[in-house]
C-alpha cells in the first residue's frame, strides 16, 4: 500500500511539474515598453483550471481574441479556460476595450489576486496584451501559475512590421503559408508581404488570363546548388516544379490573417521579373518569345514590353482581380532588378518614348525614365481605386511616383534618399534583414543551403532602422521594418523556420520595442522564448545559444 501511494504522488509530481506552482515571468521578446512588478498588490493572480476569460458581449473579434488566449494557454499549460461574456465574481481574466493611447495597437495589463485585466486601445491591441500573457507563462503541465502583480504599459515602435515570403522560387503550401502567419503573429508582426510571382512561377490564379497558372506557374526542373566560381555554370535538378493558389485559396488565407490582425500586402513584380508571365503570354515581351518558365535563379532580360498597349491592359486587367481578393491599401508593383537591354532595342518601347517625349539626362537614361512612366502609370490606376503603392529602392531610378512607399534594400542609401525626397520609408536591407543569409560563418557545418551573406542574430538585433543622418522631420518618414525571406534556396517549410527562428526575435526587437540596446539581456529574454519554438515543434537554429 505504501508503495501505491509513493508512485501515485511520483506520477502525480510528474504530470503537474511542480505542485507548489511556477511563477511567470514578464521579461519577453519583444520586451514591452513598461513593466512595473508590484504595483497592483502584494498578491500575485493564480491561474487554475477554473479560470474564466471574459470579454465584451456582441464583439466578435473580442470573443475571437477570448478564443486565441484560450487556446494559447491549453498549448501552453494543458489548462483548458472557458470563455463568456458573464462577469463573475471568481478571479478572472478579462479582455476589455477602452484604453486611451494614440497608438492603436496599445495594451496595457494589470495583475493583481483579484484577476488579469487586458486592456486595448483597440482589439489589436487586446491581441497584442494576449500575446505577451502567452508568453510570459512557464510551459508545462503545473498544479497552479502565480502571476505576480504586475502593470505592463506597451505599444509598438513601427506602424507597419512586416515579413515577406517568395512562393515564386519554391512553392509553399496554404497550411505551411498558415503556420507562417502564426509564426509572425507570435512575433507581434502585422504586414505580411507575399511575393507572388517571379520568372520561376507566377502562383495565383488570374481569371482573365487562365495561361498565367495553367504554364506560368510549372517549371520542367530547378537549379541545383550555386554558380561554379561565379561563372554561369550551372547545374539542375531535373525535377518539375509547380503549384499555386486558387482565389479561393487566397481568400481563405487573407481572412485567417485578419483574424490575428496582420495584412497581407502582394506583391506582383514589374515590369521585370515576368519571364512566367512572358511564357504565357509571349505577346507581352519585347521580343515575342518563345519563353519558359525560367528554371534557374538571377535577372532575366526579358521583361514586359513598355511600348506594347497590350502590357498596360494585362496589367490593370491582373490588378482589378488582385484589389477584388486583398483588401490592402498598400499593393506592392515591384520594380526591382529591370534590366533595360530589350527596351534599348526594342521598335515599339522605342516609339513610346518618342510619344511621350521622355528624354535621357545626367542622371538617367530615356530608358530608365520608361520603367518611371510604367510605374507612374500603375500608381496611377491604383490610386484610382483608392490604393497605394510600395515599390522597391529602384523606382528612385528616373521619377517615383508621387505618394509611392519605398521599401529599401539594397542597403539604406535608397531609403534615406527616399525620405529627403518625402516618402514613406520600409526599411529592408539586405545586409541587416534577409533571412535567406548564412547564420554563421562556417557554411560548410550549415545543414541547409543559403543564398550567400552572413547575418546572424547580434548583427540584427543591434541594427538601428533610423539612420542618424536623417534629421528628425525625415526620420518619420520610415514607418516599418520588414525581414525578407527569398527561397531559391529554401525547398521545405522545415527549412524556412530555420532560417527565420530565432532570428525574427531580433527583428521583432526591431519592429516593436526599439530604444537602447541590451544583447545579453535580450540573449537571456530569447533562450526563454525559444521554448515556446520548441513546445509548437518549429526548427530553429541554435548559434545565437553556443
Amino acid at each position: 500500500m505504501k508503495n501505491y501511494f509513493a508512485l501515485s504522488f511520483f506520477l502525480l509530481f510528474l504530470f503537474t511539474g511542480n505542485v507548489k506552482g511556477q511563477k511567470v515571468d514578464y521579461q519577453i521578446v519583444p520586451l514591452p515598453k513598461e513593466i512595473k512588478e508590484g504595483t497592483t498588490g502584494n498578491t500575485p493572480f493564480v491561474l487554475m483550471q477554473s479560470t474564466r476569460i471574459v470579454y465584451p458581449k456582441h464583439n466578435k473579434q473580442m470573443q475571437r481574441n477570448a478564443e486565441f488566449l484560450s487556446e494559447y494557454v491549453k498549448d501552453v499549460t494543458g489548462y483548458g479556460l472557458k470563455i463568456g461574456t458573464r462577469k463573475i465574481k471568481s478571479p478572472a481574466i478579462s479582455l476589455t476595450l477602452g484604453l486611451q493611447s494614440s497608438n492603436p495597437e496599445a495594451y496595457s495589463i494589470n495583475i493583481s489576486e483579484a484577476g488579469i485585466q487586458i486592456q486595448g486601445a483597440s482589439e489589436a491591441g487586446v491581441f497584442y496584451g494576449i500575446q505577451a500573457l502567452r508568453k510570459s507563462m512557464p510551459i508545462g503541465k503545473y498544479a497552479q501559475i502565480e502571476f505576480p502583480s504586475v502593470e505592463i504599459n506597451d505599444y509598438p515602435e513601427f506602424g507597419y512590421r512586416g515579413a515577406l515570403l517568395d512562393i515564386s522560387r519554391h512553392f509553399f503550401t496554404k497550411e505551411e503559408v498558415k503556420e507562417y502567419i502564426d509564426m509572425m503573429a507570435l512575433h507581434n508582426m502585422n504586414r505580411f508581404h507575399w511575393h507572388l510571382t517571379d520568372d520561376q512561377g507566377w502562383r495565383i490564379e488570374i481569371k482573365k488570363y487562365p495561361e498565367l497558372t495553367s504554364i506560368g506557374s510549372q517549371r520542367k526542373e530547378s537549379q541545383n546548388g550555386y554558380y561554379e566560381n561565379h561563372e554561369r555554370v550551372l547545374k539542375f535538378d531535373g525535377i518539375p516544379h509547380g503549384g499555386f493558389f486558387t482565389q479561393d485559396d487566397i481568400k481563405e488565407v487573407v481572412a485567417y490573417a485578419a483574424e490575428r490582425y496582420i495584412t497581407i500586402i502582394p506583391e506582383i513584380d514589374l515590369p521585370g521579373h515576368m519571364v512566367s508571365a512572358l511564357a504565357s503570354y509571349p505577346e507581352l515581351g519585347c521580343t515575342g518569345g518563345p519563353y519558359n518558365v525560367w528554371t534557374h535563379w538571377g535577372i532575366s532580360e526579358d521583361v514586359l514590353c513598355a511600348g506594347n498597349e497590350k502590357t498596360y491592359q494585362f496589367l490593370t486587367d491582373v490588378f482589378d482581380e488582385i484589389m477584388e481578393l486583398f483588401p490592402s491599401t498598400y499593393i506592392h508593383i515591384g520594380g526591382d532588378e529591370c534590366p533595360k537591354t530589350r527596351w534599348a532595342q526594342c521598335p515599339k518601347c522605342q516609339a513610346k518614348i518618342k510619344a511621350e517625349g521622355i528624354k535621357s539626362d545626367d542622371k538617367h537614361t530615356k530608358e530608365e525614365y520608361l520603367q518611371s512612366y510604367v510605374m507612374k502609370y500603375m500608381s496611377d490606376y491604383l490610386s484610382e481605386h483608392g490604393r497605394k503603392i510600395i515599390g522597391w529602392d529602384e523606382i528612385l531610378e528616373g521619377e517615383a511616383a508621387p505618394g509611392a512607399t519605398i521599401m529599401s534594400w539594397r542597403g539604406e542609401a535608397g531609403g534615406i534618399e527616399a525620405a529627403r525626397l518625402g516618402h514613406d520609408v520600409i526599411m529592408v536591407p539586405n545586409n541587416y534583414l534577409y533571412l535567406d543569409y548564412y547564420q554563421s560563418k562556417d557554411y560548410e557545418s550549415e545543414p541547409y543551403y543559403a543564398i550567400g551573406g552572413y547575418n546572424p542574430v547580434d548583427k540584427i538585433y543591434n541594427y538601428n532602422p533610423l539612420p542618424a543622418s536623417l534629421n528628425e522631420t525625415e526620420k518619420a518618414h520610415i514607418i516599418g521594418v520588414q525581414a525578407n525571406l527569398w527561397t531559391e534556396y529554401i525547398k521545405d517549410f522545415k527549412q524556412v523556420e530555420y532560417m527565420i527562428l530565432p532570428r525574427w526575435g531580433a527583428v521583432a526587437e526591431i519592429q516593436w520595442t526599439g530604444g537602447a540596446k541590451d544583447y545579453p539581456a535580450f540573449l537571456k529574454r530569447l533562450d526563454k522564448f525559444v521554448k515556446l519554438y520548441q513546445a509548437k515543434g518549429y526548427t530553429y537554429a541554435k548559434h545565437a545559444f553556443q
